[in-house]
């Protein structure tokens, strides 16, 4: 079973910046794709960022610019680097993952991980 461990959220000032990270707890043969979602009180889930297995990248209208996704395949984990943040950008941030995984000798996958959320939060 996959499991996501997210970290990094907490309380910055607008303008100001956080690093999430996203790691998985097993042994991971590839990370086929990686993203981020966050759900701000009321609202539905929506997608910030995502990278695929080959580095390509793809952000929300509303983050574009301000936010950068990564990777880094020998430690299993993923990142959300998040700049000039602003009140809006307040939510619960998500971790989802699309991974090949060793179970013992067998290669399985599983195509929709989620991790358990971070919080964000911006102040003005």
């Amino acid at each position: 079973q996959v499991q996501l461990v997210e970290s990094g959220g907490g309380l910055v000032q607008a303008g100001g910046s956080l690093r999430l990270s996203c790691a998985a707890t097993i042994s991971i043969f590839s990370m086929n794709r990686m993203g981020w979602y966050r759900q701000a009180p009321g609202k539905q889930r929506e997608l910030v960022a995502a990278i695929s297995s080959t580095g390509s990248a793809n952000y929300a209208d509303s983050v574009r610019g301000r936010f950068t996704i990564s990777k880094d395949n020998a430690k299993n984990t993923a990142y959300l680097h998040m700049d000039s943040l602003k009140p809006e950008d307040t939510a619960v941030y998500y971790c989802n993952a699309d991974l090949t995984y060793y179970s013992g000798s067998i290669l399985r996958r599983a195509y929709d991980s989620w991790g358990q959320g971070t919080q964000v939060t911006v102040s003005s």
